[in-house]
């Protein structure tokens, strides 16, 4: 693609002390088989000297900002860009060569798309990678269809965020990104949700996606699992919840969390349900734990939610309650 004329795509990277990392990831843009972008590579407050020796190239264009944080920066970043697509990158990340082009032929196919993810591989360079990371890798890289996205978007963040290119007008639209008590990134998916807006991706690994102890993720309590929960609870209040009451499917750690936090966004829950036989007839938060047969006897309408987090219910769950004719999204939905 030709390189000339106004960019198309404008590439987002805030950074503070991208240390022997920050290279990789500009020149993995610098790649880029697409050729109409700008990087804006907003300094943060770097001490470093990570950002004087990058190589220079005609489309990167370093801004400085207050150092106040990783929702600032982004704005700053937004607040420059030319173009009318937006892709996020991080300074620790590889993005592959045919990243923004895949990306951008995929928001030009599909109009009605406003977000644009992508497949990533998670990787370290210092030891394997956590179940856990292999299992969100797998479950994340196949949220490819915007329905999909839609109804497994209170389970996990359906998109990672350095690599999603999205509509400027649309994140205008939407108020920018937010300096909120939990992740960014997450909280902007879900006022797009709100909005009815479709999120979708392209098949094919876009993004390697590093892990270490330095990611934000890691060091930030916005990120932690409370306020993850809190997050959900918040737009299940505004959205599948704002006219109705609650059962909530699992009585452990991971449901009671959901209740408080709903409770605390102002949603009635009317009763837990659980497996388990110890903790069958007895109360959990003051409610009764039901069996499966006592919900599908006793339900009037409930929003049930499934808060089991173990690797597979999610699946054999699903299958019951579709067993029982229930759909997803309407009698059922599964936020962990």
């Amino acid at each position: 693609m030709s390189n000339a004329g106004a960019p198309l795509v404008s590439v987002l990277m805030p950074v503070r002390d991208g240390g022997a990392w920050l290279r990789a990831a500009v020149e993995s843009i610098y790649a880029q088989s697409f050729t109409r972008f700008e990087l804006l590579l907003v300094d943060d407050g770097s001490t470093d000297a990570a950002i004087a020796q990058l190589p220079g190239d005609p489309r990167l264009r370093v801004a400085p900002n207050r150092g106040t944080g990783i929702v600032d920066a982004l704005n700053t970043a937004v607040s420059l860009a030319r173009a009318p697509l937006l892709a996020r990158m991080d300074a620790d990340d590889i993005a592959l060569p045919e990243r923004l082009a895949k990306q951008y032929a995929y928001l030009l196919a599909n109009p009605g798309v406003v977000i644009c993810g992508g497949e990533v591989e998670i990787f370290r360079t210092d030891g394997p990678l956590a179940a856990g990371y292999c299992a969100y890798q797998s479950w994340v890289n196949a949220l490819r269809n915007p329905s999909r996205i839609a109804r497994e978007m209170f389970v996990e963040s359906p998109l990672p965020h350095p690599s999603v290119m999205l509509r400027r007008d649309a994140l205008d639209a939407l108020g920018g990104y937010r300096d909120t008590p939990w992740s960014e990134d997450y909280d902007l998916w879900l006022r797009a949700f709100e909005q009815g807006l479709r999120m979708g991706k392209p098949s094919g690994t876009v993004l390697r996606w590093r892990d270490s102890g330095q990611r934000l993720s890691r060091r930030d309590p916005r990120y932690s699992p409370a306020q993850f929960c809190a997050l959900k609870a918040h737009y299940l209040a505004r959205t599948h919840l704002r006219e109705r009451t609650a059962i909530i499917w699992g009585a452990g750690r991971g449901g009671t969390r959901m209740h408080d936090a709903l409770a605390a966004s102002g949603v009635r829950i009317h009763a837990f349900v659980d497996v388990d036989p110890r903790k069958l007839g007895r109360q959990t938060r003051g409610l009764p734990v039901w069996s499966g047969a006592q919900l599908r006897a006793r339900h009037n309408g409930e929003l049930v939610l499934g808060a089991v987090g173990t690797r597979g219910v999610r699946q054999r769950l699903r299958a019951e309650l579709q067993g029982w004719g229930w759909g997803e999204g309407s009698e059922f939905l599964f936020v962990a």
